[in-house]
């Protein structure tokens, strides 16, 4: 790859390093809406749980691409010829993937081998649970 190349995507990772630390974590919402309320809502406590849910499983996910983002600029800084190089077979990554994540250390045929077979579901309208 070539240093033109290179300072692109460290750029791209120090941005999104920039952004993620800018939008800081998800606060998780409270149960009680009012302190002063007495009583309890039923209906507000199913509510409550899954937008704590949703919060906590946001603030993972950009802590985990957080350190995704802290690891390619290390590898970048570090080994800056091995850059873009899947970590498995050693096969340059797409650009097209680099562009769109320049924290991924493996190019997409070991990503799925990595990941698994993709399971067929046997639902065939949104309705039907079987």
């Amino acid at each position: 790859m070539d240093a033109g190349a290179l300072e692109r995507h460290r750029q791209h990772l120090l941005a999104l390093k920039a952004e993620i630390l800018a939008a800081g974590d998800i606060a998780p919402e409270g149960a009680r809406r009012d302190a002063t309320a007495v009583g309890n809502d039923e209906d507000a406590q199913p509510l409550a749980e899954m937008s704590q849910s949703i919060a906590s499983s946001r603030n993972k996910n950009r802590a985990g691409t957080l350190g995704r983002v802290v690891a390619a600029l290390a590898r970048l800084e570090e080994d800056p010829e091995s850059f873009g190089l899947c970590v498995e077979c050693e096969e340059p990554i797409a650009d097209k993937r680099l562009g769109l994540m320049p924290y991924v250390d493996l190019c997409v045929e070991c990503q799925q081998a990595k990941d698994g077979p993709r399971h067929k579901s046997g639902r065939k309208h949104l309705r039907d649970f079987r």
